[in-house]
């Protein structure tokens, strides 16, 4: 060592004036440095796109007709601005948990749903609020229900299967392998399943999964979310909503 040359002894408790210099600006460019990692790292990642919860529509007060099966629908007869008549809209609850308890019994039948749309691309849902006020059965002296489901032929599609209420906008990114945990988690509480697919069909890329019979999706599903996939299935169309019911054997990793 130099004579002189300023050395620091932790017990001591004083760091030489030389050092602190030293010391202020490396901490200084390591502040810099991971800033600019940071911003580097946010500006090389894929745009989740803008899947929203649509408050700025307001509260939703609709009427339909339900459409029963593992994953609920509404197919509006009395809609609003934002979400007019003659068309069919997935209904989800608060957190990782579906509506199939409180849609028990009202298949097929008329009532009043109320609750804040959520929305990407072609994709919407209607998250329910709570109690009678969120989903009511009534009294209608017409109930118009949803046309009968177009067969499309069966298709082998690539893409990735998503939970519904997190790709449409509950959280960002709601898709690709750092969700995967919370994706089996909210499909497992009830959420629509979502594949979404690579190639669009018939214009659309969001098509809402079940298993052959009508089943909702199993485990062997649930091992394949939030990875890419290649599956078969069949396709049926119910006015603006696309249903894709495969065999879970079909679906393998391209």
């Amino acid at each position: 060592m130099k004579p002189n040359a300023p050395f620091f002894v932790g017990w001591a408790g004083r760091i030489p004036k030389q050092l602190k210099l030293f010391l202020s600006t490396v901490c200084v460019f390591i502040v810099i440095g991971f800033a600019g990692m940071s911003l580097v790292t946010g500006a090389t990642q894929e745009d989740p796109e803008g899947g929203r919860f649509r408050f700025d529509f307001g509260r939703q007060d609709l009427q339909g007709v339900v459409i029963g099966g593992p994953y609920p629908a509404l197919w509006v007869t009395q809609g609003t601005e934002a979400v007019p008549a003659g068309q069919a809209i997935l209904l989800n609850g608060n957190g990782k948990t579906g509506v199939q308890d409180r849609i028990n019994g009202l298949a097929g039948k008329a009532v009043a749903a109320s609750g804040i749309v959520m929305e990407r691309g072609t994709l919407r849902m209607l998250q329910l609020a709570g109690g009678k006020q969120g989903l009511s059965p009534i009294e209608a002296t017409v109930a118009v229900g949803p046309p009968a489901a177009q067969d499309l032929g069966r298709w082998r599609l690539s893409g990735e299967i998503c939970d519904g209420r997190c790709v449409v906008g509950a959280m960002r990114p709601g898709e690709g392998l750092a969700h995967k945990a919370c994706a089996n988690l909210c499909i497992s509480g009830g959420q629509p399943p979502i594949f979404v697919s690579a190639h669009p069909v018939q214009g659309e890329t969001f098509f809402l999964m079940m298993e052959t019979g009508g089943k909702p999706v199993s485990n062997s599903v649930l091992n394949r979310t939030a990875e890419p996939v290649t599956l078969e299935g069949a396709l049926t169309r119910i006015g603006n909503m696309m249903v894709l019911t495969v065999d879970p054997q079909t679906i393998t990793r391209p």
